[in-house]
């Protein structure tokens, strides 16, 4: 019997999932920065700004962005810190495309590489990379738990993860009126922008499936990491995950980042 996982509340063979996530990003490309904008009211570039300001970035820093997309993430790091070395990657070429031409139009292409990969085979060496970023991504994963291994493996001893994804609300009231707008007001709006309402249907439905803020917690830890915190973003609607390679790393991480604010 094959084996079984969801693709949004549909039962999918497991072996077809990315196929069907392939669809959806296809379909979605050249629209794909619009919709972030309208659907999260640009509370996205907040998001993933935090997301940089976490990480903890240094010069010489080799990193790489799972899921990178359009590149915001590797933007941000590529203006801010010009000595990294930046691998942009996504398993869909024409999500990697558009990144691709984004990174030549805005000049933040000299310091970055375009690599189509899955978060679950990595095609590099174990302890190659500083920094792993991931934004929006793991929830597509057909096997989360392979994928964060993977992550584990190519992390240098003291590297880091990190990752933004969607989660579950905190407040149950709040929860309520997240869950009318993604089932209500998403589709349409993917309609209208996007001349797709399945993809944005689908959309509402991965997040739903998605493990919970303590969930993801533990999958990572159980993936390898000595260390993982997370952070509620909007009442917990989106979360950051970041995980050390090493107890030590962590602890200079936190000396280092001794006065920033909490995001909680």
């Amino acid at each position: 019997m094959n084996k079984k996982t969801h693709f949004g509340f549909t039962e999918v063979d497991a072996k077809d999932k990315s196929a069907h996530v392939g669809e959806v990003f296809t379909s979605v490309a050249g629209s794909y920065d619009v919709m972030n904008d309208a659907m999260s009211m640009g509370m996205h570039r907040l998001w993933k700004k935090i997301l940089v300001e976490l990480a903890g970035v240094s010069d010489h820093d080799t990193i790489l962005d799972i899921a990178s997309g359009t590149g915001d993430i590797a933007k941000l790091i590529a203006k801010e810190y010009p000595s990294t070395e930046i691998y942009m990657s996504d398993i869909n070429m024409d999500m990697l495309a558009e990144g691709r031409n984004r990174a030549i139009n805005e000049s933040f292409s000299s310091n970055t590489h375009f690599c189509q990969l899955s978060g679950e085979t990595i095609p590099f060496a174990d302890n190659t990379f500083d920094l792993i970023t991931i934004g929006f991504g793991l929830r597509n994963f057909t096997d989360k738990e392979k994928g964060l291994k993977e992550m584990k493996r190519c992390l240098k001893e003291d590297g880091r993860l990190l990752i933004l994804e969607f989660s579950k609300p905190i407040n149950p009231l709040f929860s309520k009126v997240y869950d009318w707008y993604s089932f209500n007001i998403l589709p349409k709006l993917g309609a209208i922008l996007a001349n797709d309402s399945e993809s944005y249907k689908y959309l509402a439905e991965s997040i739903r499936m998605h493990p919970g803020q303590e969930a993801l917690q533990e999958m990572v830890i159980e993936a390898g990491f000595e260390k993982c915190k997370f952070y509620n973003l909007l009442n917990g609607i989106v979360a950051i995950h970041v995980a050390y390679g090493s107890i030590r790393r962590q602890r200079q991480m936190c000396i280092r980042d001794r006065h920033r604010r909490s995001f909680s």
